[in-house]
């Protein structure tokens, strides 16, 4: 019998995952909020998420996978020792999460110009602590991304694609249950 447990088989820091599993936690735990509120009132919902623009949603979501799978060749490409190719995808993944948050940023300033607030209904107070919330994380990523691409070993390369994952991960979460479910 080996000594090896789970978690010396995992890939990356071990730290990282950690931050992530408590941030999946915190997404998680907000989501179900989000869910059972919406349980007292599907109505008010329904029609608070009608004036969310899904469309630009959706592109956000392209643009963040976009953005992950580039962050995933940037390791494999820094591991077989084309460097320069590693640190351009990461500068091009962070770019795509700028668009992200410009695009973003577009949709809550719509909201800001027709009086849509998070007091306008329950609905938008989880709307905006959640993407706001995820926007932040989007944020940090960028400025991970690009200190990997600057301190491109491929141990740091594999954190901040583990954190930028993470992110994927939570939009890919939060685009359905905010923007789609009826």
């Amino acid at each position: 019998m080996s000594d090896a447990s789970a978690i010396d088989d995992l890939p990356g820091e071990l730290m990282m995952w950690v931050l992530i599993v408590s941030e999946l936690l915190v997404f998680g735990g907000g989501l179900l909020a989000f869910m059972a509120v919406r349980l007292t009132d599907p109505i008010g919902f329904a029609e608070a998420q009608s004036h969310l623009y899904r469309t630009g949603a959706a592109l956000n979501t392209v643009v963040l996978v976009s953005s992950g799978f580039l962050a995933a060749c940037a390791l494999a490409w820094r591991r077989t020792g084309a460097r320069l190719k590693a640190r351009l995808a990461l500068v091009a993944a962070a770019a795509l999460g700028v668009v992200f948050l410009i695009i973003k940023g577009a949709e809550y300033a719509g909201k800001a110009e027709v009086g849509i607030s998070y007091e306008t209904h329950p609905f938008f107070m989880f709307y905006y602590l959640l993407t706001g919330f995820h926007a932040a994380h989007v944020l940090a990523g960028v400025f991970l991304l690009l200190l990997v691409a600057w301190r491109d070993q491929p141990r740091n390369i594999e954190a901040g694609a583990q954190f930028w994952h993470m992110v994927d991960l939570v939009w890919v979460l939060l685009f359905p249950v905010v923007y789609l479910l009826a």
